[in-house]
C-alpha cells in the first residue's frame, strides 16, 4: 500500500464517515484552517503530494499559521513565493510578506527582513502593499535592534500609506525608543486622530504623554485606552498604568511586550 494511500485513510479515519473534503481552492483551505487547522494541514500536504503546487503550498503555509506553528507556516509560504516568482505569479510579493511575518511570528527577524526584501524587490507590488512591506521589514529591523534601518523604512511608508494610523503608531513607538519625544509626540497625536478608539495606539500616546511630564493627559489615555478594549493585552496593560500611577511616585508605564514593534 502507497504513503499516499495510507494518508488518506489516515485523514478519513481522524475526520471521521464525513470528514471535511481537502481543500482544493483559497477559500476551502480558509474555511478549513479557521475551523481545523491540524485537519487543514495533513489535507494541504496531501493536496500538495497529488500536485496541487503553488495553491497547495499556499494552503498549507495558511493551515500552520493558524495552528501558530510559525516556523512551518514561514516554510511553506516561502516555498510558494519562489513557485509564484518562477511561474510570474502576481501573488509572489503578498506571499513573500505572508512569509516574513510568519518569520517575525517565530522569532526569526533576518530571515523575515529577507523575506520583506524579497517582497520590496518585486516590481508589480502596488503603493498600498510596499508601504506595509517597508512596515513590516521596519518591524523586523526593530527585532534586530537595528533602530536606524527601522527609521528609513518608516519614513518611506509613512510617504506611501499616510492614511494607516499604525504607521504613525509605529513611527511614535520607535521616536520614544530613540528619545526623540518631540516626534514621538508629533506621531501618536497622529494616530490618535486617525484611530481614535483603537486601544494599542491611546496606550502607546499615553506612555508618551507620561514621558513627556504630562500626568493628567497620560492619565486619560490610559482610561480611554481602557474603555475601548478592556480584555486585550492594551487594555490590561491601560489598566495596570492607571493604578501604578496613582502613586506620586510612580513612574510612567511602559507598554506591552512588543508594543514598540508591532500592533495589537
Amino acid at each position: 500500500m502507497t504513503a499516499l494511500l495510507l494518508l488518506a485513510f489516515a485523514l478519513q479515519a481522524a475526520a471521521g464517515p464525513a470528514g471535511p473534503a481537502a481543500p482544493t481552492n483559497a477559500a476551502d483551505c480558509a474555511a478549513l484552517a479557521r475551523r481545523a487547522p491540524d485537519s487543514a494541514i495533513a489535507a494541504a500536504d496531501a493536496w500538495r503530494l497529488k500536485g496541487g503546487g503553488l495553491d497547495a503550498r499556499a494552503c498549507l503555509g495558511l493551515a500552520y499559521a493558524e495552528a501558530a506553528r510559525w516556523p512551518a507556516a514561514a516554510a511553506a509560504l516561502e516555498a510558494a513565493a519562489r513557485e509564484a516568482e518562477s511561474s510570474k505569479d502576481l501573488r509572489s510579493a503578498d506571499l513573500w510578506v505572508q512569509s516574513g511575518n510568519a518569520w517575525l511570528a517565530g522569532g526569526e527577524g533576518a530571515r523575515a527582513r529577507r523575506a520583506f526584501e524579497a517582497a520590496l524587490a518585486t516590481p508589480t507590488l502596488g503603493r498600498e502593499l510596499r508601504g506595509e512591506a517597508h512596515l513590516d521589514r521596519a518591524r523586523a529591523s526593530v527585532s534586530l535592534g537595528e533602530l536606524a534601518a527601522a527609521r528609513a523604512d518608516i519614513d518611506q511608508a509613512l510617504e506611501l500609506v499616510a492614511g494607516d494610523p499604525f504607521a504613525w503608531y509605529l513611527s511614535a513607538a520607535l521616536a520614544r525608543r530613540q528619545d526623540d519625544l518631540a516626534r514621538a509626540r508629533t506621531d501618536i497625536a497622529k494616530a490618535v486622530e486617525l484611530a481614535p478608539s483603537e486601544a494599542s495606539i491611546l496606550l502607546e500616546a499615553g506612555n508618551i504623554a507620561g514621558l513627556s511630564g504630562e500626568v493628567d493627559a497620560a492619565a486619560g489615555l490610559f482610561a480611554r485606552a481602557q474603555r475601548a478594549s478592556p480584555d486585550s493585552e492594551a487594555g490590561g496593560a491601560a489598566a495596570a498604568a492607571l493604578a501604578a500611577n496613582a502613586s506620586p511616585a510612580a513612574q510612567p508605564a511602559q507598554p506591552p511586550a512588543g508594543a514598540a514593534t508591532s500592533p495589537d
